[in-house]
């Protein structure tokens, strides 16, 4: 017992050791980029969205002030100062600083490393540039006091980043992957099948975020509305978001099964297959404590990571359905045990 014990850890580690510095720097990039994903679903969660109500400063100020005096000085209204909303909105940023910067360093590694692996580099490039868009466009988003529609655009934005990094990062894993022409048909079923079911994902995630833009419109437009009829107020885009909620819900659990009555494809896409149901089934549970809950924050930034979650792991199995090595062998194998040794 003692022995499997010691052994598990140091295979993980030699897992590790094993992958080049690029390999290294695209998981934590883009594990970092889903970071950022859940610190602005809390900041939305939170309504601290205009708790710095300028962009890139706080306030005027590079760090954020201490007193409703400095802001005062600065020509803001000394009542828009709140601290927890400022401070939540500022590490907010400081996390997409950082995020940006090991986005540059990904592209850069990927430079030196993958120049001649187009499928490694031009993503990592696409990403570098649609970064820097996101940034001006957080700008936009302060700027127009956080309308619907372009907090919609912002987290598809920060959504296809992602998935540019996790297409990234797999074909690193597999740089010499199957050509199209030579994937099993049932694979390229499954990935086609799954590219739908993003496209379902992504409409149903504008819709949540059009949903809580109603929410933050009526709230300013009746301060005194009781929580409880937040959901009952917005109309007809809640009643889509719910029928759009069923609709992906069934599209994930049927393609789920599709995935699992497969005798031939490889652990890792069954794998995903348990981890977007387990996901979407949460994300059910959760849309309904919002809807029925008053809409507790807590559960508001849960719906939120729960959505970009599922969003990942299904962009996951397209790239490993169109990545893996198509050897009978690979579903009783680490994907990390296959890789190249350089």
């Amino acid at each position: 017992m003692s022995t499997v014990a010691a052994t598990r850890p140091a295979s993980k580690r030699g897992r590790w050791q094993r992958l080049d510095g690029f390999q290294k720097l695209a998981l934590i990039t883009t594990a970092a980029t889903y970071l950022l994903i859940m610190v602005g679903g809390f900041v939305r969660a939170a309504g601290a969205g205009l708790g710095c109500p300028d962009w890139p400063k706080c306030f005027g100020y590079w760090w954020p002030p201490s007193t409703a005096d400095k802001i005062a000085a600065k020509g803001f209204d000394a009542a828009l100062f709140n601290p927890t909303l400022m401070w939540i909105e500022y590490v907010n940023r400081l996390v997409g600083v950082a995020v940006g910067f090991l986005i540059i360093a990904t592209m850069v590694a990927a430079i030196r490393r993958y120049r001649h692996v187009p499928r490694v580099l031009y993503p990592t490039i696409a990403a570098f540039i649609l970064v820097l868009f996101e940034g001006w466009l957080g700008k936009v988003v302060v700027e127009y006091e956080l309308q619907g529609w372009l907090v919609s655009v912002h987290l598809i934005m920060a959504l296809v980043i992602v998935s540019l990094l996790l297409y990234a990062s797999v074909c690193a894993f597999f740089p010499a992957g199957a050509p199209l022409n030579f994937i099993p048909s049932e694979r390229r079923k499954i990935a086609r099948y799954t590219q739908l079911v993003i496209g379902l994902g992504l409409v149903q995630l504008t819709l949540g975020a059009l949903v809580r833009g109603h929410i933050d419109d009526e709230v300013s437009r009746i301060p005194d509305l009781p929580r409880s009829e937040w959901v009952a107020n917005v109309g007809l885009v809640d009643q889509l978001h719910r029928i759009g909620a069923l609709l992906l819900t069934a599209a994930v659990l049927g393609l789920a099964v599709y995935v699992l009555r497969q005798p031939t494809v490889s652990r890792w896409l069954r794998r995903s297959a348990w981890s977007m149901s387990t996901v979407v089934l949460l994300q059910v549970a959760a849309g309904l404590g919002l809807a029925y809950g008053a809409l507790p924050p807590p559960l508001q930034t849960i719906h939120i990571i729960l959505g970009t979650l599922l969003i990942g792991v299904l962009t996951a199995q397209v790239l490993l359905a169109f990545r893996l090595p198509v050897d009978t062998g690979v579903s009783e194998h680490s994907p990390l045990q296959s890789l190249p040794v350089r």
